[in-house]
C-alpha cells in the first residue's frame, strides 16, 4: 500500500468504501478470516436477489451463507427464519446467533421451547415452520429469508416430506438459502428449486478446508490407507498385510479341519494382527498427537462399555487444572437437578469419566448430559468421545480424529455395510477449521478387511438426494382447506418426488422403444410355414399356467386350513408346532386373534392369527403363519394358572414342566400331503388335445421356433411392465392424494372442496398417527379419562419400541385407560382396513402404523407424580429415551389441547396432563 501513489491510494479507499457499503462488504468485515470462494459466490448470489443451494462437505463453513441471509434480513428490516432438522441443532444455532446479534434480535421455536417469538431472526425446527405455513400464522408477516440447514434431510423416509412442504408453500417473496452436505445430484435438486422457487444458484464445493487423511490401525501400527496426496493409490504394505492375514486364517481353518498330523507340515503360523482395544486406540492416538477423537460405535451399550473400559484401565487424559475446570462447569450446568435424581442418572460415574477426559454421547443420555459433553469437547476438556452415529447429524462437535470401529452397522432391520454417504458424514467430523492443519480418519483393523474396498468407500464422497415425499392425511385437509382439491393437486405435482419421477420416465420410454424394435426381430424368427406359431405358443403357455395353478391351489388350500385351525385355538390347548425355530410341543398362552377381523383386518407380513405359546424349552414366543404350513389340532388341554406370569422364569419353568408331564410322549401324526390330480383336470386334457392337433405341432423346427417365441413373450411382458411403470410414475403424487381424499371423504373429514369440523380438528394434528388421533377425538375414546390416563393413551401415538415383535406384552394401567387403549387399537384396525380398501396400505409413509402401547405405563406413572427412579426402573429405559419420548408426548398433548372441542373434558385434561409431565427431569433439561 505504501508503494502506491496518492491517486492509487485514493482509488483503493473509494473502492473499499463502496464495497463496505454493500451488504456483503459489511458482512465480511464481521469475520477475522478470509471467506472461501464458494462462500463468496453464494453470498453474492443472495445479494443479487437469487435463491441459493450450497452443497459442500461437513465442516466447510456452509453456515456462513446462512448467516449472510440473516444479515441481509436485518439490514433490510425483514425477518429471517433459520430452520434445522433437529432440536439440538436449533438450540446450538440459537446460541451462536445470540452471541453475534444479541438476545433481543434472536428467537427460538422448537415445539419444546418458545423464546422471543416476535424477534426478527427466529431459529426453529423445520416442522414448526411447516405448521406455521398451514395455520397461516401472523408470524409469517414480513418474512424475507428462510435458511434451510441440512436440507439433505429431505431424503429421510420418515420426516423428509416436511422439507418439500415448506419449499412448495413458502410465499414467492421469500428468498431461500438451502445448505446441504455434498450430494451427487445437486444440479438436479437445483433445477427443481429453480422450477418451484424461481432463480436459484447452485454452488457445489468438493474442497475440504482441512485436508482429511485416511488410516488403518492394525495392532500397534498405524498404516496410511493411501500413499499419494491425491488419495488414489492404496498402500501396498496394507494390501500385503490383508493378503497374508487372509492366508493365515485359511491355513488355520485347514489345520483345524485336517488335524495337526498332516505330513510334511513344518511352517509355523505367521504372527496374528489383532484389533487394538479401545484403550489402546486412545493411548496410541494420544501418543501421535491425534486427540481429541470421536470413536463411532454403532450401539449405545458399546459407547457406555467403552467409557467403562477406559475407567477400569485407569486412563487419564486431563491434568489437575483441566479436572477442576470440568467439575466447575458440570456443577454449574447440573445445579438445577435434585440430588436424588443425580444418583438415578449415574451422575457421579459420568462426572468421574468427564474429569478424566472421557465421555459417551448417544440418544439414551439425558439431554443436559449430552450438552455438557458437547461443550466440554469443544473446549478441549473432553478428549475422547465414544458416540453413536446420531452425533454426526450436524451438531457442531468437530475433532482432530475420527475412529470407526467397524464398517458394518445395524440399520433397524439388519446388519448392513456403512454406505459411502454415511462414511463421509462420520469422518467429516475430523479436522477443526482454524485449529487443525489436517484431520484424520482411522478405521480399526478387522479380520477380512479389504483395503481396496475401504479406499472405494473413502473415495466416494457423495450420495444422491432422493425424495421421500408422500401426501399425509393432515397435509390433505390443510391443502384442501387453503386451495381446494384441484389447486392442491397442482401444487403436489410440483414436488421434488414428482420431478424425479418424471425425469426417470424419459429413460424408461427409450427402453420401451428399443424393446419394440427387438420384438419385431423375434416375431420374424418364430414365423412357421405350417401355421400361426404365436397361437400354438399361447396354447403351450396356457397348459403350463394351468399346471402351475393347480399346484398353487394345493398350497393355498393347506394355508387356508392352517389359518382356520389357528382361529379355533384357545388358551391351554397343547399343540405340536410343525415348523420354524420353535417346532415341537407347546401350550397356547394367548390365541393372538387379530383385532378387527370382521373388517377384513390385514396382519403385517403374514395373514391370520399370531398365537403366543410356551414351548417345552420354557420359551414364550409369538408365532406366525410361517410356523404353520399345515393345519394344527390340539392334542390335549391343560389349565394355565391365573398366577402365570410370562415374565417370571419360575412361572415359565413350572408351566413347561407341567406341559412335558401332560403330553411329553405325544408324537405328531404324519399327514399324507394332498396332490393335485392334474391328469383328471378337463382343462389340461383339452389343452393337450389342442396342442397335438395344431399344424405347427408337426414342424421340424418347432422347438427352435418355440425358443424365439419364449423370448418374444418374455420381452413383451417386460415391455408391458415398463409401460406400466411409465403410467405409474406419471401423476403418482396426485393419484395418492386422490386416494387419501377419497378415504377422508368416506370418514366425513372432507366434502368436496370443503373441510368439515372434524377435518378442521385433523388439520391441527401432526404426526404419523394424525388420523387415529382425530378418530379418537371424534369417537370420544378419551372423554372419560383423567389427565394421567390421557397421557398414557396419547403416548401410543408417538412411541415406537426398539424391541422386536417377540417382546413380552407391555404393562398397562388398569381401568378406563386400559379400555381406552383397547378402543384405540380397535379404531386403528378399522382405519387399517379402510387404507387397504383405498389401496393406501402398500404406499410407504402414508398409512397409519399400529399404535405402540410400550410407553403407556411409564407415561401414566410419571404423570401421576411418581419419582424418576421408580419410573425408569419400571420402564427399563435409559433416561435420555424417557425424556425424548415424554417431550414428544407433551408435543402431541399440546396438539390435542388445540384440536379438542372448546370446553370438552379432553381439552382441559390434555392441558393438565402437560403440566403434570413437565416436571423434574423433563423441566430441567436445558436449552442451548
Amino acid at each position: 500500500m505504501n508503494d502506491m501513489s496518492p491517486a492509487e491510494r485514493y482509488a483503493a479507499s473509494v473502492k473499499r468504501a463502496k464495497e463496505q457499503a454493500t451488504a456483503f462488504g459489511s458482512f465480511r468485515e464481521m469475520y477475522d478470516f478470509e471467506l472461501d470462494p464458494f462462500q463468496i459466490e453464494a453470498c453474492r448470489a443472495l445479494e443479487d436477489g437469487r435463491g441459493v443451494l450450497v452443497a459442500a462437505p461437513t465442516g466447510s463453513g456452509k453456515t456462513i451463507v446462512g448467516e449472510f441471509a440473516v444479515h441481509m434480513a436485518l439490514r433490510a428490516g425483514r425477518k429471517c427464519f433459520y430452520t434445522t432438522p433437529i432440536k439440538a441443532l436449533s438450540n446450538q444455532k440459537y446460541a451462536d446467533l445470540v452471541k453475534r446479534y444479541g438476545a433481543d434480535k434472536v428467537g427460538l421455536l422448537t415445539g419444546d421451547n418458545s423464546i422471543n417469538g416476535d424477534a426478527p431472526v427466529i431459529v426453529m425446527t423445520t416442522e414448526v415452520l411447516r405448521n406455521m405455513l398451514y395455520a397461516g400464522s401472523p408470524g409469517l408477516g414480513g418474512l424475507g429469508y428462510v435458511v434451510m440447514d441440512e436440507v439433505h434431510y429431505l431424503s429421510d423416509r420418515f420426516r423428509g416430506a416436511v422439507w418439500e412442504e415448506v419449499i412448495i408453500h413458502l410465499p414467492e417473496s421469500v428468498t431461500l438459502a438451502s445448505l446441504s452436505a455434498t450430494v451427487s445430484n445437486a444440479e438436479e435438486f437445483g433445477d427443481w428449486l429453480d422450477t418451484v422457487r424461481g432463480d436459484t444458484a447452485v454452488i457445489v464445493s468438493e474442497h475440504r478446508p482441512v485436508p482429511l487423511w485416511q488410516h488403518v490401525l492394525a495392532g500397534r501400527k498405524l498404516f496410511d490407507l493411501f500413499v499419494d496426496d491425491d488419495q488414489h493409490e492404496v498402500n501396498d504394505d496394507l494390501v500385503r498385510l490383508a493378503r497374508s492375514e487372509t492366508q493365515r486364517i485359511g491355513d488355520r481353518n485347514r489345520r483345524e479341519r485336517g488335524g495337526r498330523e498332516r505330513r510334511g507340515y513344518t511352517k509355523a503360523p505367521s504372527r496374528r494382527v489383532w484389533t487394538p482395544s479401545r484403550v489402546e486406540v486412545i493411548e496410541r492416538l494420544d501418543a501421535e498427537g491425534l486427540l481429541p477423537a470421536i470413536t463411532f460405535i454403532f450401539s449405545r451399550a458399546g459407547c457406555e462399555g467403552a467409557v467403562q473400559q477406559c475407567l477400569y484401565a485407569g486412563l487419564r487424559l486431563n491434568n489437575d487444572e483441566d479436572r477442576a475446570r470440568v467439575r466447575a462447569l458440570v456443577e454449574e450446568r447440573t445445579a438445577a437437578i435434585p440430588d436424588e435424581d443425580l444418583h438415578v442418572l449415574g451422575y457421579f460415574e459420568w462426572l468421574d469419566a468427564l474429569e478424566r477426559g472421557v465421555a459417551a454421547h448417544h440418544a439414551g443420555m439425558l439431554p443436559t448430559f449430552k450438552e455438557v459433553v458437547e461443550e466440554l469437547f469443544v473446549r478441549g476438556l473432553v478428549k475422547a468421545v465414544f458416540a453413536t452415529e446420531t452425533l454426526a447429524l450436524g451438531i457442531n462437535m468437530p475433532a482432530r480424529s475420527v475412529v470407526l470401529e467397524k464398517l458394518v452397522k445395524w440399520n433397524g432391520e439388519t446388519h448392513a455395510d456403512v454406505t459411502p454417504g454415511e462414511y463421509t458424514q462420520l469422518t467429516g467430523r475430523a479436522g477443526r477449521r482454524g485449529i487443525d492443519v489436517e484431520g484424520h480418519a482411522v478405521v480399526l483393523w478387522q479380520p477380512n478387511l479389504d483395503p481396496k474396498a475401504l479406499a472405494g468407500l473413502a473415495g466416494t464422497r457423495t450420495y444422491p438426494l432422493r425424495s421421500s415425499f408422500k401426501p399425509s392425511y393432515n397435509m390433505a385437509v390443510n391443502l384442501v382447506g387453503q386451495f381446494g382439491r384441484h389447486r392442491s393437486r397442482e401444487l403436489l405435482e410440483t414436488s421434488f418426488a414428482q420431478f424425479q419421477a418424471d425425469r426417470s420416465v424419459v429413460g424408461i420410454s427409450r427402453q420401451v422403444q428399443r424393446n419394440e424394435e427387438g420384438l419385431d426381430g423375434y416375431k420374424e424368427a418364430m414365423t412357421c410355414h405350417l401355421g400361426d406359431f404365436e397361437e400354438y405358443a399361447r396354447l403351450r403357455r396356457q397348459l403350463k399356467d394351468r399346471e402351475a395353478e393347480l399346484s398353487r391351489q394345493g398350497v393355498n388350500q393347506r394355508r387356508a386350513a392352517a389359518a382356520e385351525s389357528l382361529e379355533k385355538l384357545r388358551p391351554g390347548d397343547i399343540i405340536h408346532v410343525p415348523a420354524g425355530r420353535y417346532a415341537g410341543l407347546a401350550v397356547v398362552v394367548d390365541p393372538g386373534l387379530p383385532p378387527g377381523r370382521s373388517q377384513g383386518h390385514r396382519q403385517d407380513h403374514h395373514d391370520g392369527p399370531r398365537p403366543m405359546v410356551l414351548t417345552a424349552e420354557r420359551q414364550v414366543k409369538r408365532l406366525s403363519m410361517a410356523d404353520f404350513p399345515t393345519a394344527v389340532e390340539p392334542v390335549d388341554r391343560m389349565r394355565i394358572p391365573k398366577s402365570f406370569n410370562q415374565r417370571s422364569p419360575q412361572s415359565r419353568r413350572d408351566l413347561a414342566s407341567a406341559l412335558r408331564t401332560k403330553a411329553g410322549h405325544y408324537e405328531p401324526q404324519r399327514r399324507r400331503k394332498s396332490r393335485a390330480a392334474a391328469a383328471d383336470d378337463p382343462e389340461i386334457a383339452r389343452l393337450r388335445s389342442a396342442i397335438r392337433a395344431h399344424p405347427c405341432h408337426g414342424c421340424d423346427d418347432r422347438e427352435d421356433h418355440a425358443r424365439w417365441s419364449e423370448r418374444y413373450h418374455r420381452l413383451t411382458r417386460d415391455t408391458r411392465q415398463l409401460e406400466r411403470r411409465i403410467e405409474g410414475r406419471t401423476n403418482t403424487i396426485a393419484r395418492t392424494f386422490d386416494r387419501v381424499c377419497a378415504l377422508l371423504t368416506d370418514l366425513d373429514y372432507l366434502k368436496g372442496d370443503d373441510v368439515t369440523p372434524d377435518g378442521q380438528r385433523l388439520a391441527r394434528l401432526y404426526g404419523e398417527l394424525d388420523l387415529l388421533a382425530a378418530e379418537c377425538l371424534r369417537e370420544g375414546a378419551w372423554d372419560a379419562l383423567k389427565p394421567a390416563e390421557l397421557a398414557a393413551c396419547a403416548s401410543a401415538l408417538v412411541y415406537e419400541s426398539r424391541q422386536s415383535d417377540d417382546a413380552m406384552p407391555p404393562r398397562l394401567p388398569t381401568g378406563p385407560a386400559k379400555e381406552a387403549l383397547g378402543e384405540m387399537v380397535r379404531l386403528w384396525g378399522r382405519l387399517d382396513a379402510l387404507e387397504e380398501q383405498h389401496k393406501l396400505s402398500t404406499i410407504e409413509n402414508v398409512g397409519q402404523r399400529e399404535p405402540d402401547l410400550g410407553f403407556a405405563w411409564a407415561a401414566y406413572r410419571w404423570a401421576s407424580g411418581h419419582g424418576l427412579d421408580a419410573v425408569l426402573r419400571d420402564a427399563d429405559m435409559p433416561a435420555g429415551d424417557f425424556v425424548r419420548w415424554t417431550r414428544q408426548l407433551i408435543d402431541v398433548l399440546g396438539q390435542i389441547t388445540k384440536a379438542a372441542p372448546e370446553g370438552s373434558p379432553v381439552r382441559a385434561n390434555a392441558r393438565k396432563a402437560v403440566d403434570s409431565l413437565r416436571r423434574g427431569v423433563i423441566a430441567y433439561s436445558s436449552v442451548g
